[in-house]
């Protein structure tokens, strides 16, 4: 799958803080209005991620830096919260939705197999653990404000049930090559006897140029 570059402003640094947790939200409207928003100084809110109802991924801010998604903290049962702003200990995916098609929660297919691939792309990339503490709605942070995000009928179930199912590594290779080719780093497919150090730092490579280029 591709990950669409659309920079936001609205982001501050991590401030050494590490990334422990993926926060899944629900929008409360189209696109590109929500896209357009998150990228608006005025809103003072942006997320890492944006899943579309047709299975687009558009990333905003770089997963180096803290995006504006869950900074508020009310009445949060979320125990890995320490005091300090969730926004620089997480990823934020903002899913859209909206009055008659998906307000709830209810991703449609397309926009689930690309969430779905995403958190396995954040999970592998962050070491980020599968589990319900990991991986949460913004209600876990702010119970009081955000008690419906990202929604009853988001597929908690599903989700982690497919996360915890073994990847293909092979199609992760292939993942990398295409991504690799598109972003101009090699030419030709990579042997894929090459050692799985050779593979990690073209990832690596990946990711360094993806951060670059929304610094």
């Amino acid at each position: 799958m591709e990950i669409k570059q659309y920079p936001s402003k609205n982001f501050s640094g991590r401030q050494g803080s590490k990334i422990v947790a993926i926060v899944n939200h629900i929008t409360a409207g189209k696109y590109p209005g929500c896209r357009d928003w998150l990228c608006n100084p005025a809103a003072k809110a942006s997320a890492h991620y944006i899943v579309t109802r047709d299975g687009q991924i558009i990333q905003l801010v770089a997963d180096i830096n803290s995006a504006w998604h869950a900074g508020g903290v009310n009445k949060s049962n979320w125990p890995l919260y320490d005091g300090v702003n969730p926004n620089r200990r997480t990823i934020g995916i903002e899913h859209e939705g909206y009055t008659g098609a998906g307000a709830g929660g209810d991703l449609t297919e397309a926009q689930y197999q690309a969430t779905l691939w995403l958190h396995r792309q954040l999970i592998a990339k962050h070491n980020i653990l599968v589990d319900k503490d990991h991986i949460i709605g913004h209600y876990r942070i702010d119970s009081v404000n955000r008690p419906n995000c990202p929604g009853p009928k988001f597929p908690w179930d599903r989700l982690f049930n497919d996360l915890r199912s073994k990847v293909n590594p092979e199609q992760w290779k292939l993942d990398i090559i295409t991504e690799a080719k598109r972003a101009g780093l090699i030419t030709s497919d990579h042997d894929p006897n090459e050692p799985v150090t050779a593979w990690l730092l073209l990832q690596v490579s990946l990711n360094t140029l993806k951060a670059s280029a929304l610094v």
